[in-house]
């Protein structure tokens, strides 16, 4: 069954929110108790989470203006240099082969512990769209699968769904330091989304976690820097105080998925050496940070996406870095995700697909990687076959790769390939098609056989911000990619949208306001840092609950 649904609740073509009143989901999840406790990290910390988005933007600029080129840290050398080893890993997460990920949705979250996978990352961020309805739900989902309660029932069918026996292990996923949860104010400002969703997730069910025998596990998402590293282990600290926990029991995987970031691996692993496990190679976002943090640079223009591959010579460079960094240091690094869906009706794309998936895999376990991701349940099988097959222990933490030295240049040389009409089109039909989901309360949309997300939309409209400021030339028709062929081709892309989805959908859904935006972010002078920050405001207009 595939592991996609139609949201918290919300029709597809309507876009009406069928879920139960939201003041019931409040009363559960924003106790007084909660309210206190969100209160106090956004008074704590809320100050220092916007000094680094402050130092991220400037650093921002100084690359943009030439004054300043990624490198591995001078002042942090020492770290790097020394013999030091992070936490030795809990026992739910010694093996952790196959992660599945998917949106806090009670359907898909059943689905997706009941796979067979190791490890089910319930994403609060990239594949969930904020409506402040699906992020209530989303916690009160958590809640209930931790306590072994969720079920859910298909109204259609009457096909019910339960937990298996043996599960995933859960790890959350929360919102990125750059976000805001608007719903939720605190003397005058809206609080951060990263304290809201992992705050919330913590308060109603670290200690439950460790009755369980397990713990209360996070990935933490699009980091930049050691020092946004050290904000969030400090958050964390105050959490397990202010909650009565053990001194270290929120364990954390960091997503390497920023450009940034990768240079600075040793620091973050140093930053949070008491709680962190891994590193996860979240490639995706971090093509999309590729082109945003050299978007100034004409000779940083990159190819079709589609030819971005894992074989590119950078992105070989940042990973194979990431496997030897972790094992020096103890820690565990978690392969990317295969974004292939099965095809049901096509045997033969399906297996080309499948192909791709495992010679994604096979080569991520020979590189020494301990696990990887999936997007579906149908390739949990395909990816521990390959991992078993190649893996002989729980993990590959003995693979040192000292073999790898990759540099500063390696990390930044640009993929090459050729930018085609096909291409710029594709990234069109996905972006607005993602973007008018997303605008509906969907943030996990299966496109053409691929299950996109926030971070794969990014690229498409970012690509096509790139190509347009830097009047790149197609290969295939030497026309040069400007606004006027944009809006040629998103005028032929629509109606063959139409043709694909139908009127009645056309009509009911939101794709008049998703083109828009895709066409400002597509041709604004400067790149925008985040779509999912540009389109926010669009989402529902429920007014702010005041916490202090």
């Amino acid at each position: 069954m595939p592991l996609v649904s139609t949201g918290q609740g919300i029709s597809p073509a309507s876009g009406v929110n069928d879920a139960p009143d939201v003041t019931a989901f409040e009363s559960a999840i924003l106790t007084d108790g909660a309210r206190g406790f969100l209160a106090d990290l956004e008074r704590r910390f809320g100050g220092a989470i916007r000094e680094v988005l402050q130092r991220r933007a400037e650093r921002r600029r100084r690359i943009a203006r030439g004054e300043e080129r990624l490198d591995f840290l001078s002042e942090t050398a020492a770290v790097r240099e020394r013999d030091w080893s992070v936490a030795l890993a809990p026992h739910d997460l010694l093996h952790r082969a196959v992660e599945i990920t998917g949106p806090t949705d009670r359907k898909m979250m059943i689905n997706a512990l009941n796979s067979g996978a190791d490890v089910f990352m319930a994403d609060l961020e990239d594949s969930s769209a904020p409506t402040w309805v699906n992020m209530l739900v989303g916690q009160q989902n958590l809640r209930d699968a931790v306590r072994r309660t969720i079920e859910w029932r298909d109204p259609a069918s009457g096909k019910e769904y339960r937990l298996n026996e043996r599960t995933a292990v859960l790890i959350v996923r929360p919102r990125g330091l750059h976000l805001v949860e608007r719903h939720l104010v605190v003397d005058g400002k809206a609080i951060a989304a990263s304290l809201c969703d992992a705050g919330l997730f913590l308060y109603h069910n670290a200690k439950a976690l460790i009755e369980r025998g397990s713990g209360p596990y996070l990935y933490l998402p699009k980091l930049e820097s050691h020092r946004e590293a050290r904000v969030w282990n400090d958050i964390l600290a105050r959490a397990e105080d202010a909650l009565g926990l053990p001194r270290g029991c929120v364990r954390v995987t960091v997503l390497i998925e920023t450009l940034p970031a990768a240079f600075e691996m040793d620091e973050i692993l140093w930053e949070l050496r008491e709680r962190i496990v891994g590193l996860n190679c979240g490639r995706w976002d971090y093509i999309f940070s590729l082109i945003k943090y050299r978007s100034a640079d004409p000779r940083a223009v990159l190819p079709d996406r589609s030819q971005v591959t894992m074989e590119q010579p950078c992105m070989r460079a940042y990973t194979q870095l990431a496997v030897k960094t972790c094992h020096r240091r103890g820690a565990h690094a978690i392969g990317g995700m295969a974004a292939q869906i099965p095809i049901k009706n096509d045997p033969t794309a399906n297996e080309r697909a499948l192909a791709k998936v495992r010679a994604d895999k096979l080569r991520e376990v020979n590189d020494g990687h301990d696990g990887t991701w999936v997007a579906h349940p149908a390739l949990v099988p395909v990816a521990r076959e390959i991992f078993a097959a190649h893996m002989s222990g729980a993990n590959q933490l003995d693979r040192l790769r000292q073999d790898v030295n990759p540099s500063a240049a390696d990390l930044l040389e640009v993929p090459v390939g050729t930018r085609t009409e096909e291409g710029l089109r594709h990234n069109v039909r996905v972006g607005i098609q993602y973007i008018e989901a997303w605008l509906r309360g969907l943030g996990c949309v299966p496109l053409y056989h691929l299950m996109e997300d926030a971070a794969t939309a990014e690229i498409s409209r970012a690509q096509v911000w790139q190509w347009i400021h830097h009047r790149a030339r197609l290969d295939d028709t030497g026309e040069e990619v400007s606004p006027s062929l944009l809006r040629r081709i998103v005028d032929e892309e629509m109606a063959r949208i139409q043709g694909e989805i139908g009127d009645a959908q056309m009509q009911a859904g939101r794709f008049a306001e998703a083109r828009s935006l895709f066409m400002k972010l597509a041709t604004d002078e400067t790149i925008t840092d985040f779509l999912t920050t540009a389109a926010y405001s669009a989402l529902d207009d429920v007014a702010p609950r005041i916490l202090a």
